[in-house]
């Protein structure tokens, strides 16, 4: 998987995580992930994972989990920097790809260009016509 691949699944693992108590999040992970690696066709075997593909199911297992136990204060940050806007009224699709933007800035240190012009790419797949523009908007007024 690419990186780009990667943070999708991040994506989609932190959005159903919001239909979901947080005492189930571990195993919803673990069946996100399970499902995702399951043949296309009743008649396929299960492939033999390799070292590689292991590895990056517990970067994504371990990186969802890592959000899940910094969601309030990404929550926070994401809340005092929208007026007029809480997180509780944003759009599940938006809100999942801002608050894994915030978490890859300011966690991960990595580049503010590069979290937001992702978090917008998958905005432009995942959300409606608007979320794009929102979501640049908000990582904007946060990374100021």
């Amino acid at each position: 998987m690419t990186r780009r691949q990667i943070r999708e699944e991040i994506f989609k693992i932190i959005f159903q995580a919001d239909f979901h108590a947080q005492e189930d999040l571990p195993e919803q992970v673990d069946l996100f992930l399970q499902d995702e690696s399951e043949p296309e066709k009743e008649t396929e075997e299960f492939p033999v994972k390799s070292d590689k593909e292991l590895e990056q199911e517990k970067y994504i297992a371990d990186k969802s989990s890592d959000i899940f136990a910094h969601v309030e204060e990404i929550d926070a940050i994401i809340d005092e920097a929208v007026e007029g806007w809480k997180t509780s009224r944003m759009a599940k699709v938006d809100l999942s790809l801002i608050r894994l933007a915030v978490y890859e800035i300011r966690y991960e240190k990595l580049p503010k260009g590069v979290a937001i012009n992702e978090a917008v790419e998958l905005a432009k797949t995942y959300g409606t016509d608007q979320s794009a523009g929102f979501v640049n908007g908000v990582l904007a007024r946060i990374h100021e």
